[in-house]
């Protein structure tokens, strides 16, 4: 029966180790490849925007709203995917772009105030960016020249309407002034003059784009609207693509060579306990990427760096386990009573230390940005995740290798014959 029932429990062992196996393999390069990188993994641009009080209006938190849903606007015109977009303080506004093509462009459109104005010739305003429906860059049938169709909306048009008959009716009496001029951010673009009432709404910018892609992303700045303050840059960082993936090759090398190194001195000192920590320790970092990939996280440098601390806590969670399991071994327990109560006096010190950590990592969030709260963020999470998996996961697997006869021998668990209390020698 002994037999049997030993028999049973290697072979239920060895299907959880092997699927443990096989889950580790089958994920882990996927769940790596899926994760979103940030700009010093990927390459891109970092840009730190201060917006500007004038005398006649200070910065105020409504006008930071619109200044981030401006940036975003403009940002998603540009067709990047999953742009950080944040503030810093109380005048400021992070923008990082991972895997920008053309930073150059990039950084001078975000920059652009955007403030379109049509004006007659003694200066009064027709219409401005407020009262723009839309924005479009075609290519002229004709010239094969691009241009930009504008759109306005109800009040805009009655403007409009109202301004183009005034000029018409105005020159048919001989006034000459019969232009209205297009100003973007108080340069002249062009000066046409009218010839008919527009009542349609519609208006179109013609000449001085060198490109069909500088009139396309001149409309998406129209798109998205003036900026409600002005704007500086007043810091600006790019990271080359060679650059950023030089950074992840050596990440992922650092990450290789500590994960071997743990796995190591685990199986050194602490024998078949540590073949149990270093399954648990895949079962973790596939649960921390499965994680980190359902929430859409970017993963950058910092990030990488609080989740190889997590690894270094959720080994350290399993050493004070294992310490706690020989020294019930050694006052005479047996191999099972010894497993139970070496995680129930570890679970206490494990969770202070963890906890105090998470309590950290909240205030680095909180009280932080930009790349500090990715630290904290992968942090947190790769403890809590350590914790799960050196109280539940480790247990189960120690319970399943005990109750396999050839692993109950006390040399395995690094604890010498001697050092059991004659009385309780040879039991389990």
């Amino acid at each position: 029966m002994a037999g049997g029932k030993g028999t049973g429990s290697f072979f239920k062992l060895a299907i959880v180790l092997v699927a443990i196996l096989a889950l580790g393999i089958g994920a882990f390069q996927p769940l790596l490849q899926a994760m979103k990188l940030g700009l010093d993994l990927r390459g891109g641009v970092y840009i730190l925007l201060q917006a500007q009080s004038t005398p006649e209006h200070a910065v105020t938190g409504e006008d930071m709203t619109a200044l981030e849903r401006i940036m975003r606007d403009r940002v998603d015109q540009l067709g990047i995917a999953e742009p950080v977009i944040q503030r810093e303080g109380s005048d400021r506004l992070i923008i990082q772009l991972a895997g920008v093509n053309n930073p150059e462009e990039a950084v001078k459109m975000i920059g652009k105030t955007a403030l379109l104005e049509f004006k007659t010739s003694d200066g009064r305003v027709v219409v401005s960016g407020k009262d723009l429906k839309d924005a479009r860059a075609v290519i002229d049938q004709q010239t094969r020249e691009p241009e930009i169709t504008l759109k306005f909306n109800a009040e805009g048009t009655k403007n409009f309407a109202e301004t183009t008959q005034e000029l018409v009716s105005s020159y048919s009496r001989g006034d000459p002034k019969r232009h209205i001029a297009i100003y973007l951010d108080n340069q002249l673009l062009t000066n046409p003059h009218v010839d008919e009432a527009i009542p349609s709404g519609e208006a179109v910018i013609r000449g001085g784009f060198a490109s069909f892609e500088e009139a396309a992303n001149l409309a998406a700045l129209l798109r998205g609207g003036a900026l409600p303050v002005p704007v500086q840059i007043i810091e600006r960082r790019a990271v080359g693509p060679t650059l950023g993936a030089d950074s992840l090759a050596k990440s992922k090398t650092a990450i290789i060579v500590g994960l071997v190194l743990i796995a190591l001195f685990m199986l050194i000192f602490y024998r078949l306990p540590g073949i149990v920590a270093n399954f648990s320790l895949i079962i973790y970092a596939l649960i921390v990427l499965a994680v980190l990939w359902s929430l859409k996280a970017t993963l950058t440098l910092p990030g990488i760096a609080g989740l190889l601390l997590s690894v270094g806590m959720a080994v350290d969670a399993n050493i004070i386990i294992y310490e706690r399991l020989k020294e019930e071994l050694r006052n005479g327990k047996t191999l099972r009573a010894a497993v139970d109560a070496g995680f129930k006096r570890a679970f206490t010190t494990i969770f202070d230390a963890n906890a105090t950590t998470v309590l950290a990592a909240l205030v680095l969030y909180f009280l932080g940005s930009g790349t500090v709260r990715g630290f904290a963020v992968t942090l947190s999470m790769g403890i809590i995740t350590s914790m799960f998996t050196a109280i539940t996961l480790t247990r189960f697997l120690l319970h399943l290798v005990i109750g396999v006869p050839a692993f109950q021998k006390l040399w395995l668990y690094g604890v010498k014959e001697s050092q059991i209390p004659v009385a309780a020698r040879g039991e389990i």
